[in-house]
C-alpha cells in the first residue's frame, strides 16, 4: 500500500513476514505481563508505563488481526473491522485533528479512511464507500492546501485509484428510479446447482484459496487488483442477515450477528516474487487437511518460450510471470540473459508438479495460460486446470484494464454476458428474469456433466463441492458463449482445460447452446451469435 498503507509500527497490507511479526509481538506482550505480576500490589505511579506498553502491544496485535482479515477477506474479522471503523466515524473520533497544526495527525486519519474503504468494498457496501471516497477527497484538498506536503501526488493516487475500482464493473443495474442497485456475488442459497440424485460426485472439500495478481496495467486499490477482488468474491458465502444490509446508507450494523459459514481461507498475494509464491503454495500444501482441495488462481501476464527444443517437457512452454523487483535496475542484462535461459522469474506449469500429490484446481487468467494444458498428472490425484482464452477479439481488447472477461465469468457470468453483447445497464426486473434463467442453465450444465460418459472424472472429483461446482458450470457457461458469439472467431479466443472436457457433452451441447441463445434473445442480442457452433472457426 502506498498513501494508503499503515504507519512505521503499523503492520502494512501485504507484509510477508506475517508469522515473524506475530510472534514478536506475542512475546512482547507476554513479557509485559509476566513484568506485570512483579509489580507491589500497591501506589498508582510504578504502573502507568507498564499499561501504557501493553495498550500499545495490544493495539498492535488487534492492528495485525484486521491486517490478516483483509489479506484473507474473512468475513467474520471484515465485519468486525467494520462495526470498529463505522464507531469511528459516527463518534468523529478525528474531528479535532483539523483544528491542529499537525500534519502526521492529518495522516493517520487519511489512512484510516483508505482501511475503511477496502472495508466496505470487500463488504460490498458500495453507497458508503462513495460517501468516503467524497469524504476522503475534502480531507485530502484540505490536507494539502494546508501543509506543504510531498505526499500529495500519492494521496491523488489514492482517490483516482478507488474511483477506478468502484467504477471497474461494465455494466450497472438500475431501478425504476434509475438508483444503482448494488448486487452482491458471493455463492448465495439458491445459486449453487443442486446435486440430483444419482449424480456422480466426489467429497472434496475446498479448504485452501491462494489468489495471485500480478497485472501490472489493471485496475487495482491497495494490494488488491479487480481481477483478485472478483475471485475472492466467488470464494466467500454470503453470510446470513448480511445480505438485507446492502445498498442500505449509513453506518447501520446488523442487529445479529452473522451465522458463521465455512469459507475457504483465502491467501491475496499482490505481485508476489517466486520465492514468496512458492512459501505460501508449500505452507498451503502442508496444512491441507484430508479429504480438501487446494485451489489456485493465476491472474498475471504471460511468459512465452523464447525457442523450440527438441524435447518439450513442462518447463519448455513458458507461464506466467512473477514479481522482478530484485533485477529492475540491470534491465540490459536480464533483457541479455532472457535471450540465452529461461525467464528465471517465469511460474512453469512444472513448478506446480510437487504439488499434484494433493488435490489441486488451478485457475490461469493469462496471455499464456494455454502453457499450462502441457500438465502430466504424475501421482494420479483430482486434478484439473481451467484456463482462460490467450486473446480476445480486437473490439474488447481496450477493456482489460478493467479486468479480464474470463475472469468476470467466473465472479459475475450475467455482467461478463452485457459485456460481450455490449449491453452497459440493465433494469432491475430484466436482470433478476436472466438471473432466474441462469440457474436452469447451470442444472443443465451440471446434469451433462455428471451423467456424460465421456467426462474425465478428475471433473466429478471436484463437483461434490459448491465452490467448484459452481465455477465449473460457469466455465462452461463462459466457453459455450464465447464459442458462439460472432466476435470469438479464432480458437485461441476460447477456454481450455487440463483435462480435456468433450465438446459434445458440454460447451458445444446443443441444449447448453439452445439455453445461451434464448438468454440471448430475452435481451434482445441475438443477432449477436451464430445460431450453432461451426467448425470453420
Amino acid at each position: 500500500m502506498t498513501a494508503g498503507g499503515g504507519t512505521d509500527d503499523d503492520i502494512p497490507l501485504g507484509e510477508r513476514k506475517t508469522v515473524t511479526d506475530f510472534c514478536y509481538l506475542l512475546d512482547k506482550s507476554k513479557q509485559l505481563f509476566n513484568g506485570l505480576r512483579d509489580l507491589p500490589q500497591y501506589g498508582q505511579k510504578q504502573w502507568q508505563s507498564y499499561f501504557g506498553r501493553t495498550f500499545d502491544v495490544y493495539t498492535k496485535l488487534w492492528k495485525f488481526q484486521q491486517q490478516h482479515s483483509l489479506r484473507t477477506s474473512e468475513t467474520s474479522y471484515l465485519n468486525e473491522a467494520f462495526s470498529f471503523y463505522s464507531a469511528i466515524r459516527q463518534r468523529a473520533y478525528y474531528s479535532q485533528v483539523t483544528k491542529e497544526d499537525r500534519p502526521e495527525l492529518v495522516v493517520k486519519k487519511l489512512r484510516y479512511y483508505a482501511r475503511y474503504i477496502v472495508v466496505c468494498l470487500l463488504l460490498n457496501k458500495m453507497d458508503i464507500v462513495r460517501d468516503l471516497v467524497k469524504e476522503l477527497s475534502d480531507e485530502i484538498e484540505d490536507y494539502t492546501h494546508r501543509f506543504n506536503t510531498e505526499d500529495q501526488l500519492e494521496w491523488n493516487l489514492v482517490l483516482q485509484e478507488v474511483a477506478a475500482f468502484v467504477e471497474a464493473d461494465p455494466a450497472i443495474v438500475l431501478n425504476d428510479d434509475n438508483s444503482i442497485v448494488v448486487t452482491s456475488n458471493r455463492l448465495a442459497e439458491g445459486v449453487v446447482p443442486p446435486l440430483e440424485q444419482g449424480m456422480v460426485a466426489g467429497q472434496l472439500a475446498l479448504a485452501d484459496a491462494l489468489i495471485i495478481g500480478n497485472c501490472s496495467s489493471q485496475v487495482k486499490f491497495s494490494e488488491l487488483t479487480i481481477d483478485m477482488f472478483r475471485m475472492l468474491q466467488a470464494l466467500e458465502r454470503e453470510p446470513i442477515n448480511l445480505t438485507s444490509q446492502l445498498g442500505k446508507t449509513g453506518s447501520q450494523e446488523p442487529t445479529e450477528k452473522p451465522s458463521k459459514r465455512e469459507n475457504p481461507h483465502k491467501y491475496l498475494l499482490y505481485k508476489p516474487t517466486f520465492s514468496q509464491l512458492y512459501t505460501f503454495l508449500s505452507a498451503s500444501f502442508k496444512e491441507l487437511p484430508g479429504n480438501s482441495v487446494l485451489l489456485v488462481y493465476l491472474s498475471a501476464t504471460g511468459v512465452f518460450p523464447t525457442g523450440r527444443c527438441d524435447y518439450e517437457g513442462p518447463y519448455d512452454f513458458g507461464g506466467v510471470l512473477t514479481n522482478n523487483n530484485r533485477d529492475t535496475g540491470n534491465m540490459d542484462v536480464i533483457q541479455k540473459r532472457s535471450n540465452s535461459f529461461k525467464e528465471m522469474h517465469c511460474l512453469h506449469p512444472g513448478d506446480f508438479f510437487p504439488f499434484t500429490r494433493k488435490p489441486l484446481f488451478l485457475i490461469v487468467d493469462s496471455s499464456n495460460s494455454i502453457a499450462y494444458k502441457n500438465f502430466i498428472n504424475l501421482f494420479g490425484q483430482p486434478l484439473v486446470c481451467l484456463l482462460s482464452p490467450t486473446a480476445y477479439p480486437k473490439g474488447l481488447q481496450d477493456q482489460t484494464q478493467r479486468g479480464s472477461l474470463f475472469t468476470l465469468f467466473l465472479y459475475n457470468p450475467l455482467m461478463a454476458f452485457l459485456f460481450m453483447c455490449r449491453l452497459t445497464s440493465m433494469r432491475k426486473g430484466l436482470w433478476d428474469k436472466c438471473q432466474e434463467y441462469l440457474l436452469k442453465i447451470y442444472r443443465d450444465i451440471a446434469h451433462l456433466l455428471t451423467k456424460s460418459r465421456t467426462v474425465d472424472q478428475a471433473f466429478l472429483q471436484f463437483f461434490g463441492d459448491d465452490f467448484l461446482r459452481l465455477l465449473l458450470t460457469r466455465f462452461v457457461l463462459c466457453s459455450a458463449s464465447m464459442r458462439l458469439h460472432k466476435m470469438f472467431r479464432e480458437t485461441r479466443n476460447y477456454p481450455e482445460t487440463y483435462p480435456q472436457l468433450q465438446k459434445e457433452d458440454s460447451v458445444e451441447n446443443p441444449i447448453i447452446q439452445n439455453h445461451i441463445l434464448e438468454l440471448a434473445s430475452i435481451l434482445d442480442v441475438r443477432n449477436l451469435f451464430l445460431e450453432k457452433t461451426t467448425d470453420d472457426y
